[in-house]
C-alpha cells in the first residue's frame, strides 16, 4: 500500500542505496547485460532519453521530431548492413525477433498456404538460437524446429536444410551465437532458403553493431548481412554494442512487401482508426532519441574505435583463459562473446568464487560453461580478471572444489534429463521471485 509522499531527497537516497547492491557494470566487472562506452557516451544517451521522456512514440504526427530520429536511425542502419531498404525500431531484440517472425508467419500464410490461418507453419533454427524465437513461435502459434549445431558450435546448414518441409517458411542463422560467440554460415542458409522460395532471417541482436565494424577495426570480417542473396530480414541491438539506452532495437527487411506482415491494423474501434508497426502501442520516445543521438555523436570512426577496442580485449581473455590450466575454450570465438568451461574441474565452482570477487559472468548449458560478453567497458580490466581467474581457477582445480548451494543446484538442474519439470521449476521460480521482498 502506498504510504505518504516522500521528499526527493529521500526518494533519491533510496534509489541510491539500492543500487548499492546491483552488479557493478561501469567498472567493467559485469560480463553481460550492460554495454557501457563510457561517461561521455552517457551523458549524451541521458541528455537525449531525459528531454524526451514523456513524448509518445505511439503518434509519430503529434511528435514529428521522433519521427525524424527513428527515420535516420533505421536508414543509417539499412546503409551499415548492406543495403536493406526498410525496418523498424522496437524495445529490443525479443520484439524485433518477435516481428520478423509475424512478418514470415503472414507472409508464409499468402504464399504458401492460401490465405489459411489455420495452417502451423514452421521455421527451422540451430538450438542455439535465441530464446525470444521460442517465445515468439508461441505466441504466434508457429513452430519452431530446433536442429542441432555442429561440432564447432555453428549451426549445421545441410541439417537444417533437410528439415524444411512443405509448411517452412523461414530459416534463421546467428550472427553471432550468444553461448558461444561463433557466426552460423548465413551464407550457406541463405542460399538454401532462396533456392527453395522461402525467407532467411539472421538474428545479429547482438552481433550486429560488432561485426559491422569488425574488418575495419582490424578483426575477421564475416558475411552476415543484407550483402549476402538470400538474407531477408535482420535484427540487431541499438542498446548492446550500438551503445544506446535500453530500450531500442532494430528489424530490418529486404523490401518493404515483406515489412508490410509485420504491421498491425484495426478499423471498426469506436476510438477511430489504429495501426501499429511494431507490437508495442506506446513507445517511450526516450528511447527512440537516445539512439539517435548515441549514433550521431560516436559516428562511424567512433564505432570503429570501440569495436577495435573491444576485439582487442576480447583477443587477451581468450588467449589468457586458453592459457590457463583447468579451463578450455568452447568453439573457436573470433569476436567479443565467448564461453569456457572446465577440463578436470567443475567450472561452476570457479564461476561461484570469481562472483564473490565481484565479477559477474553467465552460466551456460549443455555443456555446463561459463560465458563472457566483452564490450567497451573491459579493456582496462582484462589484466585484473585474468589474474582472478587464474588464482581462483588453480584453487578450485588443486583442492578438487566443487560449486556451493547455488552453483550445485544450477548444475544439477541444467543436467537433469526432465526439462519439462525443469521449465516448471523455472515457471515457479519466477511466480515467486517477485514477491521476495514485498512485506
Amino acid at each position: 500500500m502506498l504510504g505518504a509522499g516522500k521528499g526527493k531527497d529521500e526518494v533519491f537516497a533510496a534509489l541510491s542505496e539500492a543500487r548499492g547492491r546491483d552488479a557493478d557494470w561501469r567498472h567493467g566487472r559485469t560480463f553481460s547485460l550492460v554495454y557501457f562506452a563510457g561517461d561521455e557516451s552517457l551523458e549524451v544517451i541521458r541528455h537525449a532519453y531525459g528531454s524526451f521522456i514523456h513524448e509518445n512514440g505511439l503518434s509519430m504526427d503529434a511528435f514529428p521530431s521522433l519521427r525524424r530520429f527513428e527515420r535516420e536511425a533505421i536508414r543509417d542502419a539499412c546503409a551499415l548492413f548492406g543495403g536493406a531498404s526498410c525496418g523498424s525500431m522496437t524495445s529490443g531484440g525479443t520484439e524485433s525477433v518477435l516481428m520478423a517472425m509475424k512478418a514470415a508467419r503472414d507472409w508464409g500464410r499468402a504464399k504458401l498456404a492460401g490465405g489459411d490461418a489455420s495452417r502451423v507453419l514452421n521455421v527451422i533454427a540451430p538450438t542455439t538460437v535465441h530464446p525470444a524465437f521460442d517465445k515468439a513461435a508461441h505466441t504466434l502459434v508457429m513452430r519452431l524446429v530446433k536442429v542441432p549445431v555442429g561440432a564447432d558450435f555453428k549451426a549445421d546448414v545441410a541439417a537444417m536444410v533437410a528439415a524444411v518441409d512443405a509448411h517452412t517458411v523461414m530459416l534463421v542463422g546467428t550472427a553471432f551465437t550468444f553461448p558461444h560467440g561463433v557466426v552460423d554460415d548465413v551464407v550457406g542458409l541463405a542460399s538454401a532458403a532462396r533456392s527453395r522460395g522461402i525467407l532467411c532471417h539472421v538474428d545479429a541482436c547482438l552481433g550486429g553493431f560488432v561485426l559491422a565494424f569488425a574488418g575495419e577495426a582490424g578483426g575477421e570480417a564475416v558475411d552476415f548481412d543484407f550483402r549476402v542473396p538470400g538474407v531477408t530480414s535482420l535484427s540487431a541491438d541499438l542498446h548492446k554494442y550500438g551503445y544506446a539506452a535500453k530500450g531500442a532495437s532494430l528489424v530490418l527487411y529486404r523490401d518493404r512487401a515483406l515489412r508490410k506482415c509485420q504491421f498491425f491494423a484495426t478499423v471498426d474501434w469506436p476510438g477511430g482508426l489504429y495501426g501499429s508497426p511494431t507490437m508495442a502501442g506506446t513507445r517511450p520516445g526516450g528511447a527512440i532519441a537516445a539512439a539517435w543521438a548515441i549514433q550521431q555523436y560516436l559516428g562511424h570512426d567512433g564505432y570503429v574505435r570501440l569495436a577495435r577496442e573491444v576485439l582487442l580485449a576480447a583477443a587477451r581473455l581468450r588467449d589468457g583463459i586458453a592459457a590457463t590450466p583447468g579451463l578450455r575454450l568452447l568453439g573457436d570465438p573470433r569476436h567479443s562473446v565467448l564461453s569456457f568451461t572446465g577440463d578436470g574441474l567443475d567450472v561452476f565452482a570457479v564461476d561461484e568464487r570469481m562472483k564473490k570477487l565481484g565479477w559477474h559472468l553467465d552460466r551456460l548449458q549443455a555443456p555446463s560453461a561459463v560465458q563472457m560478453i566483452v564490450s567497451a567497458a573491459h579493456p582496462g580490466v582484462v589484466g585484473a580478471f585474468l589474474a582472478d581467474l587464474r588464482r581462483v581457477t588453480a584453487e578450485v582445480r588443486d583442492g578438487g572444489l566443487q560449486a556451493e548451494a547455488d552453483g550445485a543446484i544450477y548444475g544439477a538442474l541444467v543436467s537433469m534429463p526432465d526439462r519439462e519439470y525443469v521449465g516448471e521449476l523455472v515457471l515457479g521460480w519466477m511466480d515467486g521471485h517477485d514477491h521476495d521482498d514485498v512485506g
